[in-house]
């Protein structure tokens, strides 16, 4: 029966994979074979994240380059409805939570969602890139490494970050990320891995950063769904050896 009211449905709202538009799915499996390779390492592609206090850029782990069928597919989910997206985009991190546990150090962490703005989490229902900080705890703690959703990070103020460059979008966000107050004691002393859907400049990341460790926190590395390729169409990077330690 439940088969039979799927494609009852389907005749009434017909369904298309949000990715390569393959009709009667919502994410086919070739699509979700994209986001299944295991995290990689992608940081050299964000000019944003570069440190000037000499101590380094921050580790950054994608699945996908965001182009093509995957890059539809996450514009899909987040601008034009497509929720039913959440949770294979979940999966994807939960999977990739499980084969990351290892490149960790052996430390309790604290998984923190980069924030969207007020505007976007009210359009979206919320913010959706929760869904994806908790499928990479599950996956983490899954592999042994504990791991807890940390208390949401804020924007202020300011404008989404599409279509923005790479310096205005450092602009955008400078000073809006924060730590709320009431969970500043949550994050102090604790080791952090954020999480974001996609890495473009960084400048995001970079942000977060800033705000956790202006509440104490030691940031080990950021996760996302897709990272855009640079202007050259620079290839997935080679893995790397070095764990992130906190």
């Amino acid at each position: 029966m439940t088969g039979l009211a799927r494609e009852l449905l389907g005749l009434l709202v017909p369904v298309e994979c949000a990715g390569c538009g393959t009709q009667d799915v919502a994410w086919c499996p070739s699509c979700a074979a994209r986001l299944a390779g295991g995290p990689w390492r992608c940081e050299d592609r964000a000019p944003r994240l570069d440190r000037l206090d000499g101590r380094g850029t921050l580790p950054v782990w994608t699945l996908a380059d965001c182009s093509g069928d995957v890059r539809r597919a996450i514009v899909a989910w987040k601008d034009r409805g497509r929720v039913d997206l959440t949770a294979a985009f979940a999966a994807a991190l939960c999977a990739a939570g499980g084969a990351l546990a290892t490149d960790l150090a052996p430390v309790p962490l604290l998984v923190a969602a980069a924030p969207s703005t007020s505007a976007a989490r009210r359009r979206r229902g919320g913010n959706l890139v929760d869904a994806l900080a908790a499928g990479l705890g599950r996956g983490l703690s899954g592999a042994g490494l504990p791991a807890q959703p940390g208390a949401g990070l804020s924007r202020a103020r300011g404008h989404d970050q599409v279509g923005l460059g790479a310096r205005a979008r450092a602009r955008n966000l400078a000073g809006q990320v924060r730590v709320p107050e009431r969970a500043a004691g949550r994050y102090a002393g604790r080791t952090v891995l954020v999480v974001d859907d996609v890495l473009t400049t960084g400048a995001t990341i970079a942000a977060c950063r800033s705000a956790l460790e202006r509440a104490g926190a030691a940031v080990v590395g950021a996760v996302t769904l897709a990272s855009t390729p640079g202007p050259s169409g620079a290839p997935r990077l080679p893995p790397r050896p070095d764990r992130a330690r906190g």
